[in-house]
């Protein structure tokens, strides 16, 4: 922790959750051990075991988050070597090419370096092309950090900014994060890892608001925030900058391990260097799209957690404070919560077949008045620490997909020589995703099966008390539940598109030689295709093409495009159209994949949100009489606009959100004053209409092209 670290504390409110979740402990842990059943003991031990360690890691999570660093950049000095670094192996070259033209547009001076481990020429004709300059080697020993370290034998900088090849950051990234080295004893800064294609697996999405959850939410929202209060937070592999004389202290990256991000930290934190967790999102990259990439992804991790332990010891390692090393630990054993969450997962199969009883008078209300309380405390707990990004049931549902992943994962601390293996990044490259669900089969199938056989046993036999078999039931039960949701989730998720489509609204002009004015929007939109709404929808379907500009913040992009696909509604009209690209060359396209990629423009203009309301805070609404609902998703319409409170007739092209209650959202490339005046033709789906409403600005969302304007609109009048 650096002296006087600003910090947003847990509040009183939080703490007394806290501290009444800490008294439920205590009323139940120590009592817990005087009821061990000694006629099934080694089962009732390791129930008992998994229990404490629940406890340890929520110690552990705790002191990680109590506070959490707040960070505000210092502006970026003048005159730095700055090198961008970005391995590749296999990755696809369109994917290449998109994070090659996000790391050249970055504001700050720069060279930008394609580091290619699979030899490709196609990757050095890229680099040529795009004027990147283009680095291989004869071999890939150590993998990644291999890569890495055998471009510090080329480079010239001061500062090393790295990027996964999938990772394409927004063009304030080093003017962002620079400026944290005026500390000369800054070894590097990490920034959250984001992902833009929000239907990967580890999304999900609520389909009544704006509420989308990651899996690494927490991680990048919460815990790296609590760890940098401690001077713990941990390199990432993508996404940071490193001062260059920091890492030729340690001899260069880490090797040895198959993760070289979190071994490179610790070598850094133990020669005394600090770290910086600056806590906004300047890079996108491409989450897992299936389970397969998903849990070898974090198999590796905790292969290489188990490997980073055995070799640096991280409780008795020199160097590091008392914090640090707590912090570590937390990183390190949490893949352990796998064999913990076996044990919970089989146990009320063991109750409900064979009648063991990990506890004596399992079904008494002595029972209850212990065990209820707390297990209530500590989820409530859970959600109040981690600020609304812990999310109990959505983390539960991940624990079941990767408790067998974590357990195989621990087996790392006895392996020595892990191969290194990339994740897999495009649909094509995933098949046979059945067998990673087997774990959760069993788990279903075996709960599935207890519960009834749990029932005859007492009707017939009288086996187990009445209370220990409603325990045990819904207990299987909720195992049932969670091992249902990993298994819908995974067959549901069947990623047919070639790329993501971003649910950006773009105004779209048509190239209508009857009517010059006709606006539509295109949406799901990826370099490949896009489905536009248009009045002219059911015309564009029958001709089969259609051409005309995307209206960009900075550019307007001729395109044209064939119809593959339509979309009627329910009177027989047609609604949508869904359309095909066709490029006239690699400039225009780059050009939409430059507003498209690099920021968080879907999340900001839709209103989207990780977060959502604790339990505290749902409480505090209700009481007030505010109700509970969340906002729905916005829809848009295409409008033209002119400003009738400047002189002049001049004719602006703008969004307007659909909903015709209340307040809407207005949102343009332009720039307008305070409750500016506005009058506005509006170009819905099957009628225009003219408004007139007030304007007051709300907030300036970044693109890698130009920026967009969102503006609360009030209507004043119509006509």
């Amino acid at each position: 922790m650096t002296k006087h670290m600003p910090y947003e504390s847990l509040g009183k409110e939080k703490i007394v959750v806290v501290f009444i979740f800490l008294l439920a402990a205590a009323w139940y842990l120590p009592w817990r051990a005087g009821v061990l059943n000694d006629n099934h003991l080694v089962f009732s031990i390791l129930l008992y075991g998994a229990e404490l360690f629940s406890f340890f890691t929520i110690m552990l999570h705790l002191f990680m988050t109590w506070r959490l660093a707040l960070r505000q950049s210092p502006p970026a000095p003048p005159g730095l070597k700055v090198a961008v670094l970005i391995p590749t192996l296999d990755e696809p070259v369109a994917m290449l090419r998109q994070t090659l033209l996000g790391a050249i547009r970055m504001d700050y001076p720069h060279q930008t370096w394609l580091l290619d481990d699979g030899r490709r020429p196609q990757m050095r004709r890229l680099a040529k092309e795009l004027g990147c300059n283009y680095l291989t080697r004869p071999e890939n020993t150590d993998a990644k950090a291999g890569s890495l370290n055998n471009a510090l034998r080329h480079v010239e900088a001061d500062f090393l900014a790295i990027f996964d090849a999938d990772h394409i950051p927004s063009k304030e990234f080093l003017t962002h994060t620079l400026g944290y080295f005026g500390d000369e004893n800054v070894a590097f800064v990490q920034t959250p890892q984001d992902f833009y294609n929000l239907d990967s697996y580890q999304h999900i999405k609520s389909p009544r608001n704006q509420s989308i959850w990651s899996e690494q939410s927490l991680f990048f929202r919460v815990i790296q925030r609590g760890k940098d209060y401690w001077n713990a937070a941990f390199f990432c592999g993508s996404c940071a900058v490193i001062r260059r004389s920091a890492l030729d202290s340690i001899g260069g990256f880490a090797t040895g391990t198959v993760t070289e991000d979190l071994h490179t930290s610790l070598c850094l934190h133990k020669k005394g260097y600090t770290s910086v967790y600056h806590p906004e999102s300047l890079a996108y990259g491409l989450a897992p799209l299936a389970i397969g990439p998903y849990l070898r992804q974090r198999t590796r991790w905790g292969q290489g957690a188990m490997q980073v332990w055995r070799k640096e010891g991280i409780l008795l390692a020199r160097g590091l404070t008392i914090p640090q090393r707590i912090n570590y630990l937390a990183s390190a054993i949490t893949y352990f919560d796998g064999w913990q969450k076996a044990i919970f997962y089989t146990a009320p199969v063991l109750v409900l077949v064979l009648g063991w009883l990990p506890i004596v008078d399992m079904g008494s209300s002595t029972f209850l008045w212990h065990f209820i309380p707390y297990y209530v405390f500590t989820f409530w707990a859970f959600e109040e620490i981690n600020r609304g990004y812990g999310r109990v049931l959505q983390t539960e549902q991940f624990n079941m997909t990767r408790f067998w992943a974590l357990m195989v994962s621990t087996l790392g601390w006895f392996r020595r020589k892990i191969t290194f293996i990339v994740t897999p990044k495009t649909a094509s490259a995933i098949h046979g995703e059945q067998h990673y669900m087997v774990p959760q089969y069993t788990i279903l199938g075996a709960n599935a099966v207890a519960i009834p056989f749990g029932l005859w046993g007492l009707s017939g036999y009288h086996t187990i008390p009445t209370g220990a078999l409603v325990a045990g039931v819904l207990w299987a039960s909720v195992n049932i539940g969670l091992a249902a949701l990993v298994v819908t989730m995974t067959m549901v998720r069947r990623h047919r598109r070639g790329e993501y489509r971003f649910p950006v609204p773009i105004v779209v002009r048509i190239d209508d030689p009857l009517d010059l004015t006709e606006l539509a929007i295109a949406e799901d939109i990826s370099l490949s295709g896009f489905r536009i709404y248009s009045r002219l929808a059911q015309e564009i379907a029958v001709h089969g093409k259609i051409s005309g500009r995307l209206l960009l913040p900075d550019v307007e992009i001729p395109f044209a495009a064939e119809v593959v696909g339509e979309n009627k509604g329910g009177t027989g009209k047609m609604r949508t159209v869904g359309c095909r690209f066709l490029w006239r060359d690699d400039a225009t396209r780059d050009r939409l994949g430059s507003f498209l990629h690099g920021s968080d423009l879907q999340w900001r203009v839709l209103g989207l949100s990780e977060r959502v309301r604790t339990p505290l805070e749902s409480l505090r609404i209700w009481l007030m009489g505010q109700g509970l609902r969340g906002n729905k998703v916005r829809r848009w319409i295409p409008v033209f606009y002119h400003r009738l409170d400047v002189p002049g007739d001049q004719q602006y092209v703008g969004l307007i959100s659909a909903n015709t209650s209340g307040s809407r959202v207005f949102m343009t490339y332009d720039t307008l004053g305070p409750e500016a005046d506005v009058q506005m033709l509006t170009q819905g789906k099957y009628q225009r209409q003219f408004l007139r409403i007030k304007a007051d600005f709300s907030e300036r969302v970044g693109s890698s092209a130009a920026p967009v304007y969102v503006y609360q609109a009030a209507e004043s009048a119509s006509g």
